[in-house]
């Protein structure tokens, strides 16, 4: 199926199903880092938001509540810099392609 102008829907589709596998593999690579507490907790996350260590100051046990308000912030501002990671690479990848901002 040709489009006006010349372009082939079918080469368009390749390379978007390309870009996409690409984009899967760029967003793995991803590992964030947030602290809370001035450090006393700190989380580290991937791309696919999973958890890859938790660390705790043995001074923030000593207070539950607290210490569960600052593992939730860490994480949550995990999960705010992997989403920004990733829409930062979308936008270059699409970008590249020459494709307009906000199309995906």
């Amino acid at each position: 199926m040709k489009l006006p102008g010349g372009g082939n829907m079918q080469k368009m589709m390749a390379q978007a199903q390309q870009a996409q596998e690409q984009l899967k593999l760029e967003i793995a690579k991803i590992r964030v880092e947030a602290s809370t507490g001035g450090g006393m907790v700190t989380v580290k996350m991937d791309g696919s938001k999973q958890v890859l260590g938790v660390e705790i100051d043995p001074q923030a046990a000593e207070d539950v509540e607290m210490l569960q308000d600052m593992i939730r912030g860490a994480v949550n501002e995990c999960s705010k810099r992997v989403d920004e990671e990733s829409q930062g690479k979308m936008q270059g990848m699409l970008s590249g392609m020459g494709l307009p901002p906000g199309m995906f």
